[in-house]
């Protein structure tokens, strides 16, 4: 069994409290006594040690623990800000390899966790973005632009916020927490919170992979810390804390809105990744097969995925065929134990709010298409089975989907709506109605579209304008070299959310202007008189 404290300022933490991770596949198996392990170990009333139910502990960490990491980012952080931005690239570069080498248990701990190995390999491949080489690039040229006015450079420059800090979501926090290796890359020194409802690949990760190759790099000690204790409690904390800047929250939208105002009012920033409700358009000259494969992403995860789509709204002229084709691909879907490589479906835990949905909907005049039933890991329905069928609703036209919660808000459970928009004798009329449907989402994470006419799609581009990332005839979860993997507008990512690249977000930009032979009263009144100062 896997033992991970606190680290802080370089050093484990001591602890006489510790969370366990149990095996999900142990659990799917005998989840009375997998519960009774837990609880056990937990207490210290058992000794796990020679269990292989068991899969590791993170140890919780006290408030004096949590005060002193955030105090040794903060003395870490004034010596890295001086690195050069060359040098923080190449210790992306570094993480990266290391992240590379390690791949095989990366996955390992989040099968462990109960992530489904074929979805593993895509969450991994979302943390790696930002640190391959085409992402590094992208980041520098983010953090430094140089250029050449008159007798003067000028220089664009971001300069590191301080200390981040990282509150990662309970459904996949470890791949997510590690987007805030732009954040270092930025200059910033980072305090990550491993969540206790799944601390120990989060832990693991920040130990074993980043910290290592901040050490082999010889970054200041105390750049990373982690620590582990309850969410809203460490929350406070570092909102009280001076030796605090930005937070990196995700949850959901009604916490975390709330939490950047908090965190607005006491002078410090928030990059916020929250709730998704993501749609995708698919126009009647699509290419039928690939768009349907599109759309079982909304089942990969049983759903529980922020970046899954949630709704689409189909052509009229090609629904039929949609829905008919989705409905025989969706069959093929069966749960199992997240160790199959051929399992997508999760397990979902918390399934009451999927079935209270589906009644409005279908009472408010939508139709189930297929699916609707809780099962078991064979397959077989199951009033105790701990997975969910894979289901599609019909909706018949944009005016009854906008009154229905199962299209206008987030659901997180395998449940797709299939919006028919009414015939129109204007195709361009009802493609704008399209659009501007998908606009009035409050929720802002991805959109996409399936359309082969270049004109649906610059329309589509241009008119889309509440989401952080629009796909075009492309996966719509899927990783796109050099585009931003998260990031939102609306009830996505606050007032301030966009596209997220995490350099940017946690840094502040800086204007310079170094100039040779130019004379201060003449740059005063020559800029008065409309010339362009020498």
């Amino acid at each position: 069994m896997e033992t991970y404290p606190s680290l802080i300022d370089g050093a484990d933490g001591e602890h006489d409290k510790w969370i366990h991770v149990v095996r999900t596949s142990a659990m799917l198996a005998d989840e009375i006594g997998c519960l009774r392990l837990k609880r056990g170990l937990d207490r210290g009333t058992i000794d796990g040690v020679r269990d292989d139910r068991a899969v590791g502990r993170v140890g919780i960490s006290s408030r004096e623990q949590i005060d002193r990491a955030a105090a040794a980012a903060r003395r870490a952080q004034r010596e890295w800000a001086d690195a050069s931005v060359t040098d923080r690239i190449e210790l992306g570069r570094r993480i990266n390899e290391v992240m590379r080498k390690n791949i095989d248990r990366f996955i390992e701990y989040l099968v462990a966790e109960g992530h489904p190995r074929r979805f593993a390999e895509l969450e991994i491949a979302v943390a790696m973005e930002g640190t391959s080489e085409l992402g590094l690039e992208l980041t520098r040229a983010q953090l430094e632009q140089i250029g050449h006015v008159g007798g003067r450079q000028t220089r664009l420059i971001r300069k590191p916020d301080g200390v981040v800090c990282v509150h990662p979501p309970h459904n996949a926090p470890a791949a997510n927490s590690l987007l805030a290796i732009g954040a270092l890359i930025a200059g910033n020194a980072v305090v990550v919170k491993a969540p206790r409802s799944a601390p120990l690949t989060t832990a693991w990760a920040w130990r074993e992979l980043v910290y290592p190759a901040l050490c082999d790099f010889g970054a200041p000690r105390g750049l990373v810390n982690v620590v582990c204790g309850e969410p809203n409690a460490v929350l406070r904390q570092w909102l009280d804390s001076d030796d605090t800047d930005n937070l990196m929250f995700f949850g959901d939208s009604a916490r975390g809105i709330p939490v950047g105002r908090d965190w607005f009012n006491r002078g410090k920033k928030t990059v916020l990744e929250l709730s998704g409700n993501d749609g995708v358009l698919i126009w009647r000259d699509a290419e039928v097969e690939l768009a349907v494969e599109a759309l079982r992403e909304a089942y990969y995860g049983s759903g529980q995925v922020c970046m899954a789509p949630n709704f689409a709204v189909v052509h009229p002229d090609i629904a039929d065929t949609v829905i008919s084709r989705l409905a025989d691909t969706v069959r093929t879907m069966r749960p199992g134990m997240p160790e199959d490589r051929t399992t997508v479906l999760s397990p979902v835990f918390k399934s009451a709010e999927f079935f209270q949905t589906l009644e409005q909907a279908v009472a408010g005049g939508a139709e189930t298409l297929f699916g609707g039933h809780r099962i078991d890991v064979e397959g077989n329905v199951s009033d105790v089975g701990f997975f969910l069928e894979p289901t599609a609703i019909r909706v018949d036209g944009l005016a009854l989907a906008d009154r229905l919660d199962v299209v206008r808000k987030e659901t997180f459970f395998p449940l797709l709506s299939i919006v028919v928009p009414e015939r129109r004798d204007d195709d361009h009329a009802l493609l704008r109605a399209c659009v501007g449907f998908m606009n009035g989402n409050r929720y802002g994470l991805r959109n996409s579209l399936w359309s082969r006419d270049a004109h649906v799609i610059e329309t589509f581009c241009g008119g889309m304008n509440n989401s952080g990332t629009l796909k075009v005839n492309d996966s719509h979860i899927g990783v796109s070299p050099g585009v931003a993997t998260h990031g939102g507008t609306g009830l996505s990512g606050g007032p301030y959310g966009g596209a997220n690249y995490p350099a940017l977000g946690t840094s502040h930009l800086q204007a310079i202007s170094i100039a040779t032979e130019v004379r201060p009263r003449r740059a005063i009144f020559e800029v008065a008189d409309g010339a362009t100062p020498s």
